[in-house]
């Protein structure tokens, strides 16, 4: 049997040992130190943007949860959540007790749609209830309309909450994925474009906002000699080995960025002649993704074949793939939530697949994947 090929695997840079043995040799094992606050640095330094503030934390879902907390969501208030993402975009919003609230792709990068979030907003004020929090997210590394998105926001004065999870070093109109939401979560989960083999992290645009994150991530610890509590606090900090993983990773984002960029360019050559055959990419020069995976959607009326079929001859060959995710709308933990829009998600998870896109895939995996596409098609 061939080697397994993954659909992402963690891509280790070299350098991340170093900064994890000198956490050891100082005896920097809690959650806090050096490497966390280097890594943050860093992270603020490659955002490139200004008023900038990043907290490291445990996950990127640890972000979305503390992100509607600083936004003020409460149980029995509405936020809206892009459909056509992982569960990890919405479950944050039940953790709060309030109420998801669903919308629709549009074809051209997948995400939210701005006509069926300015529908669904429309609607639910008429219901009496204005949204509290909208939580948009770049998928597969694509960004979202950002600004057709930020303008349906602010005409009803909602907050935006970006889940850029997929995204790190994607952009949009030069303007980094992480930066358009009044606040943003990102994800360092092992099989994200860099790795702190689980972490995550919230940014922020003010300081005050970092610090409040940094405090409910800690248990929030009243600052008192003794242990006082006034708010309900979690354990969402990154620990400081994790970061030491994350600084080095750091170090090698763009080469990983560049090269599951060109994973992206070798499948759109591949398939440039199949009739029925799409390869995700950007609608126009306006978009950068990192191409964190890289997919593409089958016709099976033009092909005779559906991504099941290619699904199952991959994985006959030891090729890990996977369907595109399966809206929000349609799971059985969210099903009954308001959803609006049409069939744009669902038609995608019906014929997508997402193809191997790690940035440590051999010449020896690339031969392999061709000839398992050249046989099937």
């Amino acid at each position: 049997m061939n080697n397994k090929i993954w659909l992402s695997s963690p891509h280790m840079g070299g350098t991340e040992q170093k900064y994890v043995q000198e956490a050891f040799y100082t005896n920097w094992v809690a959650p806090l130190g050096p490497n966390v606050t280097g890594f943050e640095t860093d992270l603020e330094q490659f955002l490139q943007e200004d008023n900038t503030h990043v907290a490291a934390l445990s996950s990127g879902t640890a972000a979305l949860h503390l992100g509607l907390i600083l936004l003020g969501v409460k149980a029995g208030d509405e936020v809206i959540c892009q459909s056509f993402t992982f569960s990890a975009s919405a479950n944050p919003i039940l953790y709060q007790g309030a109420t998801p609230v669903f919308i629709d792709s549009e074809p051209d990068t997948w995400n939210m749609c701005p006509l069926a979030l300015e529908e669904a907003i429309n609607d639910r004020i008429a219901k009496g209830k204005t949204p509290k929090a909208i939580i948009p997210v770049h998928l597969y590394g694509m960004p979202f309309k950002a600004n057709e998105v930020r303008a349906v926001a602010d005409k009803y004065n909602i907050p935006i909450l970006e889940d850029s999870a997929e995204a790190l070093g994607s952009h949009y109109k030069g303007k980094m994925c992480g930066t358009f939401g009044d606040i943003a979560a990102l994800s360092f989960n092992g099989n994200k474009i860099i790795t702190t083999s689980g972490g995550g992290a919230l940014v922020a645009n003010s300081k005050a906002a970092k610090d409040k994150a940094i405090f409910l991530a800690t248990q929030a610890r009243d600052n008192a000699p003794h242990y006082q509590h006034s708010e309900i606090g979690y354990n969402y900090r990154l620990s400081n080995i994790s970061a030491g993983i994350g600084r080095g990773q750091m170090e090698v984002l763009n080469k990983h960025i560049e090269l599951r960029r060109k994973m992206n360019a070798f499948y759109q050559d591949i398939f440039k002649d199949i009739e029925g055959v799409m390869v995700f990419t950007e609608p126009n020069s306006d978009y950068f993704s990192n191409h964190w995976l890289s997919c593409i959607t089958i016709d099976s009326d033009k092909t005779g074949k559906t991504r099941e079929d290619l699904r199952l001859a991959l994985e006959q060959e030891n090729i890990e793939s996977r369907p595109l995710w399966k809206p929000m709308h349609l799971q059985p933990i969210f099903e009954k939530y308001p959803y609006y829009g049409g069939n744009v998600c669902e038609g995608l998870f019906e014929n997508g697949l997402c193809l191997p896109s790690g940035s440590n895939l051999t010449i020896e995996d690339h031969n392999r994947l061709k000839e398992v596409f050249n046989s099937f098609f």
